[in-house]
């Protein structure tokens, strides 16, 4: 019988975690649910005896005091992204195997990334300006269709391939830009794989889904952006950091893109002065672009799924290793 604590706090619980969740992992085994906090000392008396850990969100590291009291430990199911806040040298040590939620989180990301993608090219945003301003098809010489455009993806993580995979119904060519992936694995997702440079010449489209890391930062600078297609349109719902904003600013206001639609920023919220907020043709929206609402009940539905492919001997679909974890967000 396995034992089954779902570490994280209950309002955490109560957004990725819903009655059925609970119910489906009670069919496998006795589940404890935290009714408290979620420090060292709340959660240790939860942990003992403990075969298989949910944490998310607010969860702090698993280190060796905490995974002394659960010897038996085998399986980390992180209901959230990142699971870089709650291993532990420890924890990888005790081969416990990890696996994250991310992609549940990155569909909506795509998805979102792909929302922008239209409406950019339709040009939704000056339409509906012109609208509200009193005025009728202004700005409907500027729509594009997503025929016979390049649409550069930077990046071939979770996020950056859901978003290839949801291209493919459109007549586009995809260029990836990633130093991870080989070109025979961009091309089986559907894309062509390029350097930087050539993404950034080449796109009339760029959607950004780099993790945030010392190499991705301000990847998008005065220099880079320079080199991109003056109608092109950029799309960020990654990591606010891969971009710098300055720059984008005086580059924007130039008018130097048709549209920068941003979902995230560096730092979040924005300041309520940042310039990035007076320009029309920078479109800006709350960092929505992961699940929401009642999205987040997927996260469940993925921690049930990982729990029972791991009992019965399957593969994990979203494992993480320790060897992972330096190009990852």
């Amino acid at each position: 019988m396995e034992k089954i604590v779902l570490l994280m706090d209950p309002g955490t619980r109560n957004m990725v975690i819903d009655q059925k969740t609970v119910d489906r992992l009670r069919r496998v085994g006795e589940v404890v649910l935290n009714e408290g906090g979620t420090s060292a000392e709340e959660v240790k008396p939860l942990l003992a005896g403990a075969t298989v850990c949910v944490t998310s969100w607010g969860n702090k590291p698993l280190d060796a005091d905490l995974l002394a009291v659960c010897p038996d430990l085998k399986l980390l199911v992180h209901a959230a992204g990142s699971v870089k806040p709650v291993v532990s040298d420890a924890l990888w040590e005790k081969g416990v195997r990890v696996s994250s939620s991310a992609p549940m989180l990155s569909m909506g990301v795509s998805e979102t990334a792909l929302g922008f993608t239209i409406a950019a090219s339709k040009n939704f945003f000056n339409l509906n300006a012109n609208l509200h301003a009193g005025g009728w098809a202004e700005g409907k010489e500027d729509i594009r269709e997503l025929y016979d455009l390049t649409v550069g993806v930077i990046s071939g993580g979770w996020a950056g391939r859901h978003y290839i995979e949801l291209l493919r119904p459109f007549d586009v060519d995809v260029l990836l830009y990633d130093p991870f992936v080989s070109s025979e694995r961009a091309a089986e997702w559907g894309a062509r794989k390029a350097d930087f440079e050539e993404v950034l010449r080449q796109s009339d489209i760029i959607s950004i889904h780099a993790p945030s890391i010392p190499e991705t930062y301000h990847m998008f600078d005065a220099e880079t952006l320079a080199l991109m297609k003056k109608d092109a349109v950029l799309i960020n719902t990654a990591r606010g950091s891969v971009i710098d904003e300055a720059a984008l600013y005086a580059h924007m206001k130039a008018g130097n893109l048709k549209y920068a639609c941003l979902d995230v920023y560096d730092p979040e919220p924005p300041a309520a002065d940042n310039p990035l907020r007076s320009l029309p043709n920078v479109i800006m929206t709350p960092h929505l672009a992961g699940l929401a609402n009642n999205g987040l009940k997927k996260i469940g539905r993925h921690v049930c799924e990982e729990l029972e492919r791991f009992l019965a001997g399957q593969p994990l679909f979203a494992e993480v290793t320790k060897d992972m974890l330096a190009k990852m967000a």
